[in-house]
């Protein structure tokens, strides 16, 4: 099963979520926003992870760059590109 995360970067404590490929929240956490402190989280995770999405902001490629050569996939979002694709989504009910 593949597994995914997205972390909302702040200056001190970056927000990690990491879901199934159903959306199932398998883990949540406050992690340290530096390469290091990631790297750390995602390897002791117990499970592998597809791709790691991060939101663009000032410190976002300082911390990319250190999950790609950590070997992560990793990719940086531009928030209002997620925001217009969500809401340009259909809600399915059934």
């Amino acid at each position: 099963m593949e597994n995914y995360a997205g972390i909302d970067v702040s200056l001190e404590l970056s927000s990690v979520c990491v879901v199934d490929a159903q959306g199932k929240i398998l883990k949540e956490a406050k992690v340290a926003s530096e390469p290091d402190a990631l790297v750390e989280f995602f390897e002791t995770l117990g499970f592998a992870v597809k791709r790691i999405g991060l939101e663009a902001g000032p410190l976002s490629q300082w911390l990319h760059a250190g999950l790609k050569s950590a070997g992560f996939e990793t990719v940086l979002l531009e928030t209002r590109h997620v925001k217009a694709a969500l809401s340009a989504m259909t809600v399915k009910t059934d």
